[in-house]
């Protein structure tokens, strides 16, 4: 995500214009040009598509539901633009990006043989029934939703968007989607995978898929995705993506969303710093802070004054398009361990005696052949460990902390053949007193992976709006928005804060407000 740009966005494009004009000989390549919205009188798009035309430019995107339109012209075409008496006024089309522990279920309320991610229990989901979550529909903006997942409802409550660009709703080549949509509404199903916070099949889900597997969107294509959503009849917009600046134009939207009854929910963002991201930033629009397992703020999570809510999103477990994860495994003698990722690993599986390669920073030639690799965290990167260890004739590699508690690893960019995953300081422990036992070390595919990000708090709000309101129709959404900020477990300093806002929202203890106080109160 960017900074805020202070200065006015026309005055910059046309400062950067000149300077670029005056550096440049007679014979410069093509102008230099910008993609902007404008938006425009009614009727008036005829006119413009000529004034386009005119100025050399190419119409991008016509925003759905709005008289405006996305369109890329010289920089030095700006000002006759803006001065045109048919243009209400003209904006820069700013960028959008994605923002990425468990039990087992007991048997209530979800079927046995499935993972209960831990910001279920955490916002109360499992404490309240979604048998009525058939009446509301939460339309999820992101990068699409794997229709064919295992866990994932593919009946006709799930609809979605073709988009010319980013191509049909039910594929999603960057992941983030599905993994969102799984916090929402993973399916209970016995034996099968996570569950969401509507968990039944009775939630409706409405797609629309503005990131491909380039991973941002212009603020135009969020509009229109927005406006979308109240053309599908949505009740909630869930958005876990944002950009450091903001636009008119998408405000506007969220702003006529708001007032027609639509509870729009976005992410604060992962920078860790003050700025405010958009569209969390309008007042139309709730903003999501991420928390972990211990209900402590996430230091990536941004904080400021418009953060309204927060949830879980730290190592949160959801679904991924099928095959798509990584599952790692790893025993050693007759002890069963649970070790944690390393991002970049190659999938497979390695057998061979364990043995101690220390901090693994140098290559020490056919000392490891044939075996397992135990490494100690520290000094080099895991790249450099996993990749001596196999210069060195091993076979795999369990890079284990030397701080307390598990840890989550990657490769980087580096290609390496064995299989590698990481443990724990007292796993590490454990496993030094097991030198010379056989060790199993296995990558597999798999259809879920832990994320974390505020990307991963929002669809956690956006699932318990739809759960409570399902059961208090009579609310309005500012009603049910500040009955789920009423109702949130006060965290860090007393009352509302920069980085939790009003606290952590709670389905039960926002349904119980309802039903004693009323809406809103």
């Amino acid at each position: 995500m960017k900074s805020l740009i202070k200065t006015p966005v026309l005055q910059t494009l046309l400062t950067l214009a000149g300077v670029l004009v005056a550096a440049a000989p007679a014979q410069a390549a093509a102008p230099e040009k910008t993609r902007v919205i404008v938006a425009m009188k009614p009727g008036a798009a005829a006119s413009l598509r000529s004034a386009v035309a005119a100025a050399k430019g190419e119409i991008k995107h016509e925003i759905f539901g709005a008289d405006a339109m996305a369109i890329e012209v010289p920089v030095t075409a700006l000002k006759g633009l803006e001065h045109n008496p048919n243009v209400l006024y003209v904006e820069e089309d700013v960028k959008r990006y994605p923002f990425a522990t468990t039990s087992p279920s007991t048997g209530t309320p979800y079927a046995l043989g499935q993972q209960v991610p831990y910001g279920i229990k955490m916002v109360q989901a499992d404490q309240l029934s979604d048998d009525l979550a058939g009446n509301r529909k939460v339309c999820i903006i992101d990068s699409g939703y794997d229709r064919a997942h295992e866990d994932l409802d593919s009946s006709a409550n799930v609809t979605g968007e073709y988009d010319s660009g980013t191509g049909w709703w039910y594929t999603d080549e960057n992941h983030h989607g599905t993994h969102v949509a799984g916090t929402i509404a993973a399916v209970n199903n016995a034996g099968t995978g996570v569950v969401g916070v509507n968990a039944n099949k009775k939630l409706k889900l409405h797609i629309v898929k503005v990131f491909s597997a380039a991973g941002w969107a212009y603020s135009s294509s969020l509009t229109t995705a927005a406006n979308k959503c109240k053309a599908a009849g949505a009740n909630i917009i869930s958005m876990s993506l944002g950009g450091g600046r903001s636009s008119k134009t998408e405000q506007r939207a969220f702003d006529s969303l708001y007032s027609s009854g639509i509870l729009s929910i976005a992410a604060a963002g992962n920078d860790g710093n003050t700025v405010i991201s958009y569209p969390a930033g309008y007042s139309s629009v709730v903003m999501v802070a991420a928390i972990d397992e211990t209900k402590q703020w996430a230091t990536f999570s941004q904080y400021n004054s418009k953060v309204e809510l927060a949830a879980p999103g730290v190592s949160v477990l959801s679904t991924v398009p099928m095959n798509s994860g990584r599952s790692s495994a790893l025993t050693v003698g007759s002890n069963t361990y649970a070790p944690g990722g390393m991002d970049g690993s190659p999938l497979g599986t390695a057998t061979g005696a364990l043995a101690n390669f220390g901090l693994g920073d140098t290559v020490q030639a056919g000392a490891m052949t044939g075996k397992v690799c135990l490494i100690q965290r520290g000094t080099v990167d895991f790249a450099t460990k996993v990749s001596n260890c196999k210069a060195s004739g091993g076979i795999g590699a369990v890079v284990y902390n030397n701080a307390a508690g598990g840890f989550g690893g990657t490769l980087g960019t580096t290609v390496t053949t064995i299989p590698s995953v990481t443990a724990s300081d007292t796993e590490g422990a454990a496993m030094l007193n097991q030198l010379g036992q056989s060790a199993t070390v296995a990558v597999t595919p798999s259809h879920y992976a832990f994320y974390d990000g505020t990307s991963m708090a929002t669809p956690h709000v956006s699932a318990v709006a739809a759960l409570v309101w399902s059961r208090n129709l009579n609310c309005t959404a500012a009603q049910l928005r500040s009955s789920l900020t009423k109702s949130a477990e006060d965290l860090g300093t007393a009352g509302r804060d920069t980085k939790y806002g009003f606290g952590l929202v709670r389905a039960k203890a926002a349904d119980d407000r309802i039903k004693s106080l009323g809406c809103g109160n």
